[in-house]
């Protein structure tokens, strides 16, 4: 009896969360956080996120590369044996710690185990091959050329150099080819003391005062931490959450009844709790599952917060809030960096059912608001189907309500301190014709947001 090689828990854990991710089944970020990758020793903890989000960043071209060695080949690959061969591919481009036979031999067992030994002389063939690529620099002057040198579908780059120009472009591809920052929020200025005090070095944030950079140590192992004094969130999703929080422009305003109007996961919903410690707040989402981690991640203010299970495009008209966040779901092309494998799934038909769904939901978010009530529109998307044009096509509409620039609401920001001294300049340099603020990833180092403030009429 033949013994079965060894395959390490690193490559065996990546190889099945990337085939679940090319079958549909789930997503690369949910697995990742996984029990049985919690299980893992960090080192091959770190190896298997290294492989599975390094693969879904570069897989468009680690595939054009094994397009060339596959010419023999006539039918389509298996899944698994597409998968093998890629995680092959991308340790040996990319990984140079791990030894080229270690790459090859490793992607072949797996090709055996997954059930297709009739291909993996073939995996042993073309990755032998491609270790033997010469490194060469791809050009970069037209949007096909940047799309393929960066891994990402022609369709969408081709659109953002249309859209904001080809250096625009180029610098969006490579911050979605880069790992994220790891940003925390301090939601107790004290807290910094108590990361500093464990080892963890921070670095502070370009655009918000409590955002921190983790230059290094494991924030999840401390008690600052697992009780919410230090968490998680991308930067410019924490400006968006600051730029709602406020019912004006100035900081003397007050709202008593705010409406998150898809809540989930609910960190722009803890700052509009902290920021308003008098206002009563409505988190609605319409996943039973994410409603669930919402209620727990806002439990400690579930004395003036509550958790229902809503869609948001049925609000009720008669709610009167006085300020209403529809941070609304999108495509999410602003967080390819985080979330790569989007690029993969998304298609040009998707554009125009999520903006349909988002128009639903903002023209419910400004009946839900009273007379004189403020609406703050965003999303994590760079398509203008899902921003001004959502925006564009739900005033035309609706003659009671009317845009207002983010400019004066920045200023306020910037008086109170919130925004770091160069944040404000660089966010007037975001702001769109109509006062609405876009963030591109690669201009500020953030994931991609789209932010416009709607007045109702008194």
């Amino acid at each position: 009896m033949t013994a079965v090689a060894a395959v390490s828990p690193a490559r065996k854990a990546a190889f099945d969360i990337l085939l679940n991710v090319e079958c549909g089944n789930a997503h690369a970020d949910d697995l990742l956080r996984s029990e049985s990758i919690g299980r893992l020793s960090p080192a091959d903890r770190n190896l298997a996120t290294t492989l599975v989000l390094g693969v879904l960043r570069w897989q468009i071209l680690l595939d054009a590369h094994l397009k060339l060695l596959l010419t023999k080949t006539r039918r389509k690959l298996d899944a698994e044996v597409a998968i093998a061969l890629r995680i092959g591919a991308f340790q040996l481009h990319f990984l140079d710690r791990v030894p080229a036979r270690a790459a090859i031999d490793e992607s072949v067992e797996l090709t055996k185990q997954s059930g297709h030994r009739f291909a993996s002389g073939l995996v042993n063939a073309v990755l032998r091959k491609f270790a033997e690529l010469p490194a060469a620099k791809l050009p970069e002057s037209t949007a096909c050329e940047i799309a393929l040198a960066y891994g990402h579908p022609a369709w969408l780059v081709e659109r953002w150099a249309r859209f904001y120009g080809p250096d625009a472009a180029r610098a969006i591809c490579r911050h979605g080819q880069t790992q994220p920052a790891r940003i925390v929020r301090l939601a107790n200025p004290a807290a910094e003391k108590e990361l500093a005090d464990t080892g963890i070095t921070l670095e502070p944030a370009a655009i918000l005062t409590l955002a921190r950079t983790v230059a290094s140590g494991d924030v999840t192992a401390i008690a600052a931490h697992r009780e919410g004094r230090v968490r998680f969130q991308d930067e410019g999703s924490q400006l968006i959450g600051e730029l709602a929080a406020y019912f004006g422009n100035d900081l003397n305003q007050d709202p008593r009844r705010i409406l998150d109007a898809c809540a989930a996961p609910g960190g722009k919903t803890l700052i509009l709790a902290e920021r308003n410690p008098r206002a009563r707040v409505l988190a609605c989402e319409s996943s039973p599952r994410r409603l669930a981690g919402l209620r727990e991640r806002l439990a400690a203010h579930a004395g003036r917060v509550e958790c229902r299970l809503a869609d948001a495009t049925a609000l009720d008209k008669d709610s009167a809030f006085d300020l209403v966040l529809a941070d609304v779901p999108c495509s999410g092309t602003g967080t390819l960096g985080r979330n790569p494998e989007i690029r993969h799934r998304l298609r040009t038909e998707d554009l125009p059912r999520h903006a349909e769904r988002q128009r639903a939901i903002l023209s419910a978010a400004l009946r839900a608001v009273r007379p004189g009530g403020r609406v703050v529109y965003s999303t994590c998307s760079l398509e203008p189907e899902e921003n001004e044009q959502v925006v564009a096509a739900v005033l035309a509409a609706n003659q009671t309500a009317r845009q207002i620039s983010l400019e004066p609401k920045i200023t306020a920001l910037a008086n109170a301190a919130i925004l770091t001294p160069g944040g404000a300049p660089q966010l007037r340099g975001c702001l769109t014709p109509e006062g609405a603020l876009r963030l591109l990833p690669g201009v500020l180092q953030t994931d991609g947001f789209f932010a416009a403030f709607i007045e109702k009429n008194p």
